[in-house]
């Protein structure tokens, strides 16, 4: 009985006896019911070249007898990674991570699988946790974990770029935990010889993702990212994965880890990091991160809000500058917020009270290099731009938090007390907001937040 991609045989459960026919009884052990379909795939490739293999056929089943799966995360041992991942590592799952180059992306897998290698260790378990390298050779590995002071005794090392290599080291030592570093790297001879094209990063990551579906591992890819920050590559390839999280940085050596993507957990959370000499370093309290400290009056341009990022609150620092335009057309220079955002705050203030802004070219920055989206920060950026264009300051103990309609509305956000109480801890007396909540300033529109900021 002959099919397009094999042929179908009848397995036995019980003994492993197969026919081409099913049977009630099974002829080599005498077991009833036993006789499964399964499909001879000849398509099927091994590390020794194409071959066959018996696949089990599958078959739909009620969602209402499977078990869900219990104790399915496990901790990596670094706090701020298992806050952008949800809670820890989900078992099961692949995890796609880019950044640019240097960033610091092996660094901090290799402390990960230090870390977890280690408590794997302490607790008895023999498991093992595999790192493949096809960037780097094993001794500069050693070196740095040498250099960061981390226990490799349990981590197993594989350098390679061949993908039949990186299968059957996976399949003989059956690790809790992979590192691929990097995808780019890999490559098999059934998708071509070069490494980093489109059919080799799709067929070997879904090499490596049906191994992890399959067993109670966790399965990480690195990614190079491209000149405009997205991950190299098919976007098919992020469809692939569970996880998709993003390393940057800013000018500092502060680093920011978040998930562009999660089916385990949400996108919203944030983890930052302090890149030192020995390694990745977990931020404590990156409330004030993003705060400038002066000795001097605040300057002009300058305005505060506090944002929620996951479930944190950080206060941030939004900084405008215009200046007359040098074309005809003006422009605006925004990464950390969306430009279009900036230019719709600039039209609205320039209907509702007057100042003009279609002659000038507008810069906005965040200080700390934190990407902000959220709508909350509006009468904070209203701010910023009104006082860049009329040279007046902000008030240094000043705060504002609420979002701009086009009718020139300052409207509510949402965890009011949660903004509120981060601002005060951290110095702030005068709030403003369009919450009517006592010890606020409440302000309704665009107007009463320029009279109550700037006293015009």
């Amino acid at each position: 009985m002959a099919k397009k991609n094999g042929s179908i045989m009848y397995k036995c459960s019980n003994c492993g006896y197969s026919q081409p026919r099913w049977l009630g009884r099974c002829p080599d052990c005498g077991e009833w019911n036993t006789l499964e379909e399964i499909i001879i795939d000849k398509n099927v490739v091994t590390a020794a070249g194409r071959g066959s293999e018996q696949v089990q056929k599958q078959k739909p089943v009620s969602l209402a007898t499977i078990k869900a799966q219990e104790n399915s995360r496990f901790s990596t041992g670094i706090e701020e990674f298992d806050r952008v991942l949800g809670g820890g590592a989900t078992k099961r799952s692949a995890i796609l991570l880019g950044g640019e180059p240097g960033i610091g992306k092996s660094t901090l897998l290799l402390q990960t699988t230090a870390s977890i290698s280690t408590e794997l260790k302490k607790s008895g378990n023999s498991q093992k946790v595999l790192y493949i390298s096809g960037e780097e050779s094993a001794a500069q590995i050693r070196e740095r974990a040498d250099r960061l002071g981390l226990d490799c005794s349990n981590i197993q090392i594989l350098c390679t770029s061949r993908l039949e290599d990186s299968l059957d080291a996976l399949d003989s030592l059956n690790p809790v935990f992979v590192i691929i570093d990097s995808i780019q790297t890999i490559y098999s001879a059934e998708a071509g010889i070069v490494p980093g094209t489109v059919n080799q990063l799709k067929y070997c990551a879904n090499e490596f993702i049906s191994w992890v579906k399959e067993r109670d591992s966790v399965l990480i890819m690195t990614a190079h990212v491209t000149k405009e920050g997205t991950i190299a590559g098919p976007k098919s390839l992020e469809h692939m994965v569970d996880t998709v999280i993003s390393f940057e940085h800013n000018s500092d050596d502060v680093r920011f880890l978040h998930a562009q993507k999660n089916r385990f957990g949400s996108v919203d959370e944030i983890g930052i990091f302090s890149m030192t000499d020995k390694g990745l370093i977990a931020v404590g309290d990156p409330s004030s991160l993003f705060l400038t400290k002066r000795k001097d009056k605040q300057p002009a341009g300058v305005a505060c809000t506090p944002v929620f990022e996951g479930t944190r609150v950080f206060l941030v620092e939004i900084q405008a500058l215009t200046v007359p335009a040098k074309a005809s057309i003006s422009r605006i220079y925004s990464e950390k917020i969306d430009s279009g955002r900036v230019a719709r705050v600039a039209a609205v203030i320039e209907k509702r009270c007057g100042l003009c802004f279609s002659d000038q070219d507008i810069y906005v920055n965040v200080a700390g290099g934190i990407r902000l989206a959220e709508s909350s920060i509006d009468a904070a950026l209203a701010a910023a731009l009104y006082s860049a264009r009329t040279d007046l300051a902000v008030g240094a103990n000043t705060a504002v938090f609420g979002e701009l309609s086009l009718a020139g509305e300052i409207r509510p956000v949402g965890k009011t007390k949660q903004r509120v109480k981060a601002a005060e801890n951290l110095g702030f007396t005068n709030l403003i907001t369009p919450d009517d909540e006592d010890g606020l300033v409440k302000v309704g529109d665009i107007k009463s937040l320029v009279r109550e900021i700037f006293k015009k």
